[in-house]
């Protein structure tokens, strides 16, 4: 019977920003601002490895990678978000929504297995670096791309098509900034068993392996830069990995303090700002990380600036 009395919800209403006109305002054009130095800061570092020839390594082909996944998270979210808070909340469609969603999903784990990626470069690059050039070649490095981009946008698909199943009826009202999981599964009318217990099975590719394979790694990795007899030598042999080992440490901060850290007694208002942390805040510091602290980035800025 309650089937039969539901209505079939077409689209939702993302409610974003609930604040005061001005406020709203303000944070249309702080976030249209961030929203651009993210575009052209991650640009800026995808036609600088892609034309400096002593940027053509796997380390900046790893880090051009990274920008286009910033690129097309925040090309995702955050149209749409400047959208709602001009209007103080904006309709999307269910297929839509499920498109944000899907391509939120995507972008997030190929990052992750991108970090994972780089930690390997890392790895071999400081504690097998007679055997770098021969490991990790144009070829390989090619290969490990196209399978982090493939495994991303095809094993999300498998909930993201489960959440489409699922019976949305009643409130269609989603309190947030964009469509996330969370919120839609708060809508849900149907049982959400299965994709409850799919995302708990795919959290173990997606996250835990990587997140596993990263701490290795760097386990290693600090092994063997304590083992460098000279002061100046570990530093050397550390510094080229600290650009990483601080990309790392924001994106799991950021994604653990939503998505894992218990939120009984957070605020709807504290979990937007926490989605804002790896939705915005990410992308915006991730090529000025890699900028301020790499020379050979800023070489090639300065002899474009030059030409």
């Amino acid at each position: 019977m309650r089937e039969k009395n539901s209505t079939i919800v077409t689209e939702f209403f993302i409610l974003g920003f609930q604040a005061s006109q001005g406020l709203r305002i303000f944070l249309f054009c702080l976030f249209l601002v961030v929203y651009c130095l993210i575009i052209c800061g991650n640009l800026l570092i995808i036609i600088l490895v892609s034309t400096s020839k002593n940027l053509h390594t796997p380390m900046y082909f790893f880090i051009s990678q990274l920008s286009i996944s910033d690129i097309l998270l925040t090309a995702d979210i955050v149209p749409k978000m400047l959208n709602i808070l001009l209007n103080n909340g904006a309709t999307i469609t269910f297929i839509g929504c499920m498109t944000q969603f899907y391509f939120f999903c995507a972008s997030e784990t190929f990052e992750c297995l991108l970090l994972t990626v780089m930690s390997y470069d890392r790895f071999v690059a400081i504690c097998n670096p007679l055997r770098y050039n021969s490991i990790m070649t144009n070829e390989h490095c090619v290969l490990l791309i196209i399978i982090s981009w493939l495994f991303g946008f095809s094993i999300l698909s498998i909930y993201v098509v489960t959440a489409a199943k699922i019976n949305f009826c009643g409130a269609n009202i989603i309190d947030h900034f964009f469509c996330d999981l969370v919120p839609l599964l708060g809508l849900a009318c149907s049982d959400t068993f299965i994709i409850d217990l799919e995302v708990y099975l795919l959290s173990i590719p997606n996250v835990l392996i990587p997140t596993t394979i990263i701490v290795v790694s760097y386990i290693y990795i600090v092994r063997t830069v304590l083992r460098i007899p000279s002061s100046n030598g570990r530093q050397k042999a550390f510094s080229t990995c600290s650009s990483h080992l601080t990309v790392v440490s924001i994106f799991y901060w950021t994604m653990f303090s939503v998505y894992v850290v218990p939120t009984e007694g957070r605020t709807l208002s504290i979990s937007k700002i926490l989605s804002l942390l790896y939705t915005m805040f990410t992308p915006l510091v991730n090529p000025i990380i890699y900028s301020l602290r790499n020379k050979d980035i800023i070489k090639a800025v300065q002899k474009v600036i030059n030409i």
